[in-house]
């Protein structure tokens, strides 16, 4: 057996030189077929031949052979090169023909629309051409270490850009780089517009050509590759070097900064939308989002927008609105420094939208919720200033204010970029354990948005603001009706007795106060803080006269129709301009003014009724059969008590 043994190890070992001879044999074999076909001028099949080989190569790359590899790569090599620069010359001479790069605009070439005579042998040689150099793509990307930006810039996967592509790339990546590199006068630090709007040009001009002629092509060798984007993508590698290169020499000059940066912004709307190139390629969003950039940009970008804020809110007309003068569009009665900046936020989300990391979204996200604290902040500064007039202009349009600002963040809550973003803060939390269980159940239920607290501090100073308004409409009412609460109603004529029914002469200051305190805040506040408003004095009203009118005097016949009169023919029809049933809002007063003047029979009927069925259902019943709901059997006990004119049963 050991002998045995040894005689099979010396046969596997003479296989296996066998087998490494057979393999330099073939590479042989086909580097003689490429000479062969070259000598021929047959470079198609030299191309295809190569493709074989370049496939040998990929078949060995996990071998420890490393001069059989060697010997691999190099005849690889020495092949691609002699067949590139020969295919590179003709298809570099094809183009020159067709005037390749197209500088000028389509509708000034003269190709395009007029062609050479020739042009069907010459789009024919393109086609062909082009063909024999997609071959020798895959050993290109063998050979070729493609250009790479840094790691920092964190630019996505993408293949090499196709081997034709490239050559028709090359003389506008030597145009790009004269004009904007070195001590060229195109070169200016202070101008990105130029090389940008260069770039765009390009794109334009060579679009229509790159569709119609070279798109069919790749079809038909079953090529997955978007011409138009491949070209594009070129392009745009010119455009992020140039932009690394330069964005640290202006980093700490804000406005050469801050213009770079809108312009970069400019540039990626127009590519995105006009060109359709996709987002998920490399582009210009990848270079700001580098840390050292976005930091900057991001400490800029607040810069900017508290000077913004600074300057609207001392304006003159902060607090007026623009479409004062067109009623169907000031619904909501938005005073201009308000509505600047929701503008500025909209401004803000337009110009992050497109960068690629949710992460560094997140981060301008926060800063847009800093802003809005810091506009609250500064609301309720100047809302403190005029507490003394809290019925007044312009703490009405701050009040305005904070309701837009919080109508619409609670309206961008829904909007799908601000449900994505919700969904990566929660994926950024869960990951950190930053919330309680309860708090990711909300979020992730959707049930919270991001701007949350953010509504919550603004509903909070609306409703703190309101309230002062009401305080103060009440107080002034109140005041106003003390002579009404004096009124002598235990001996005013009956209804018989007088002509016609007119209003009691002490019920006019309140009434009339009232009535300039509702006009005066229905044209100064937008429509729900306004029915807020209302609503709320109403029931405030309806307690006070309940209680510091009615329960606080007697009432003969006389002044019980009297109090009646009062308020269903004058205080209720005040509000009748508001909602159809403003009684509805006074439901203390109405059930009373109703107790008050039942006739005596029905009077005495209910009395009886609830004194022997007390907290029974036939209390119930007897009330709400003369149309009282609200009121508890005990209020109705005592107002029946209020009453002075019971007939005399000998008791």
């Amino acid at each position: 057996m050991d002998d045995l043994g040894a005689k099979i190890s010396q046969i596997e070992e003479i296989e296996r030189h066998l087998a490494y001879l057979k393999w330099i044999s073939q590479i042989e074999e086909l580097s003689d077929n490429i000479q062969q076909y070259l000598m021929t001028s047959n470079v198609p099949e030299a191309a295809s031949t190569l493709v074989a080989m370049t496939q040998l190569d990929t078949k060995l790359r996990e071998s420890s052979c490393v001069h059989l590899l060697g010997f691999m790569r190099a005849t690889v090599k020495f092949w691609h090169k002699i067949l590139k620069d020969k295919l590179t010359s003709d298809f570099e001479e094809i183009l020159t023909q067709l005037h390749w790069p197209f500088i000028a605009p389509p509708q000034s070439q003269a190709v395009g629309v007029s062609r050479p005579p020739s042009s069907h042998e010459l789009y024919g040689n393109l086609e062909m051409l082009f063909c024999q150099l997609l071959k020798l793509q895959t050993s290109d990307e063998l050979l070729t270490e493609p250009e790479q930006l840094p790691e920092k810039y964190c630019l996505p996967v993408s293949p090499p850009i196709i081997l034709p592509i490239q050559i028709m790339l090359t003389p506008l990546q030597k145009r790009f780089r004269y004009h904007f590199r070195g001590n060229r006068q195109t070169n200016v630090i202070s101008k990105p517009e130029w090389y940008l709007a260069q770039v765009l040009m390009w794109i334009g001009n060579h679009t229509q050509f790159l569709d119609e002629k070279i798109q069919p092509i790749l079809d038909k060798a079953g090529s997955t590759v978007n011409a138009r984007l491949e070209f594009s993508r070129g392009l745009m590698m010119l455009v992020l070097e140039k932009l690394a290169s330069d964005i640290p020499c202006l980093l700490y000059d804000d406005n050469l900064f801050c213009h770079l940066v809108d312009e970069v912004l400019l540039f990626d709307r127009e590519l995105h939308s006009a060109h359709s190139y996709p987002g998920t390629f490399a582009n210009c969003m990848h270079i700001l989002s580098e840390e050292t950039c976005f930091q900057r940009w991001l400490t800029v970008e607040r810069k900017f927008a508290l000077q913004k804020m600074d300057s609207m809110l001392s304006s003159e007309a902060a607090w007026v609105s623009q479409y004062k003068d067109i009623s169907d569009v000031d619904e909501m009665k938005v005073p201009d420094c308000a509505e600047t900046f929701m503008t500025l936020l909209l401004v803000i989300t337009d110009r992050y939208k497109n960068l690629p990391a949710a992460s560094r979204k997140l981060q301008f996200l926060e800063l847009q919720k800093d802003l809005v604290d810091d506009f609250r902040i500064r609301l309720t500064q100047v809302m403190k200033e005029e507490t003394r007039a809290p019925l007044g202009f312009r703490y009405c349009a701050i009040l305005n204010a904070v309701n837009y600002v919080s109508v619409v963040l609670a309206d961008w809550a829904d909007n799908v970029f601000f449900l994505q973003l919700q969904q990566a803060a929660l994926e950024v939390l869960v990951e950190s354990n930053a919330l309680s269980k309860l708090q990711l159940g909300q979020l992730a239920s959707m049930e919270s948005s991001v701007f949350d607290d953010m509504v919550n501090l603004l509903e909070r100073l609306k409703h703190d603001m309101l309230a002062r308004q009401v305080d103060h409409a009440f107080r002034e009412v109140k005041d106003a009706a003390k002579l009404y609460k004096k009124e002598r109603w235990l001996s005013l004529p009956s209804q018989a007795e007088q002509a016609a029914m007119s209003l009691s002469s002490s019920a006019c200051p309140f009434l009339v106060t009232l009535r300039d305190r509702l006009l005066q805040l229905g044209q100064q506040l937008c429509f729900s803080l306004f029915k807020m408003f209302w609503q709320t004095l109403a029931e405030r009203l309806d307690v006070y006269i309940y209680q510091e009118v009615i329960l606080a005097n007697h009432f003969n016949e006389g002044g019980a129709a009297q109090l009646q009169f009062d308020m269903t023919r004058n205080l209720f029809p005040l509000f009748s301009r508001y909602c159809k049933r403003p009684e509805n809002y006074f439901k203390h007063v109405k059930e009373a003014c109703i107790v008050l003047n039942l006739n005596i029979g029905s009077a005495l009927l209910l009395k009886d009724v609830l004194q022997t069925s007390s907290g029974q259902p036939p209390a119930a019943a007897a009330m709400n059969e003369v149309g009282i709901y609200k009121l508890a059997q005990q209020d109705v006990e005592i107002l029946l008590n209020l009453r002075t004119n019971w007939p005399n049963l000998g008791k």
